[in-house]
């Protein structure tokens, strides 16, 4: 059966409006990060500082705050990552082991808080099986 002839397109290298498009959204995409980012560091890591100057909602739960960040930066990681892969399952992997590892970590920081006494396990084995899906799916991209 003879193949169908193709068309050929006139060359647009250099000129395609999505060039500038492309700085636009990598722009976009890093202040967005940042956005998620620093607030998510300063959520985990300094949560009263975070609760007196932005989130000034009463009453100050430090383990809320502690899972604040972890998701704020989960989001972020996964912007950043967008700038390196275009492998939607790599950045979701990536943004969510990111999460998960810091929300265990949390987990484990407050366990004197309350929750449940299984929740940093059973938080850190989704931490794993996220990390170990996202060292899997990088393997078979590489192959």
């Amino acid at each position: 059966m003879p193949q169908p002839s193709r068309v050929r397109q006139p060359s647009t290298a250099g000129t395609s409006p999505w060039r500038g498009s492309q700085l636009f959204v990598s722009g976009a995409v890093v202040l967005g990060a940042l956005a998620f980012l620093v607030p998510g560091v300063w959520s985990f890591g300094w949560p009263e500082s975070f609760h007196r100057t932005i989130a000034t909602f009463d009453p100050f739960n430090l383990h809320l705050f502690h899972d604040l960040g972890a998701f704020q930066l989960g989001v972020g990681v996964a912007l950043l990552g967008a700038l390196f892969w275009r492998d939607a399952l790599v950045v979701a992997l990536l943004g969510g082991s990111a999460g998960a590892i810091v929300h265990f970590i949390s987990h484990l920081m407050d366990r004197d808080l309350g929750g449940r006494s299984s929740d940093p396990l059973t938080l850190g084995i989704l931490a794993v099986i996220l990390l170990l899906g996202l060292v899997l799916r990088l393997r078979a991209l590489r192959e």
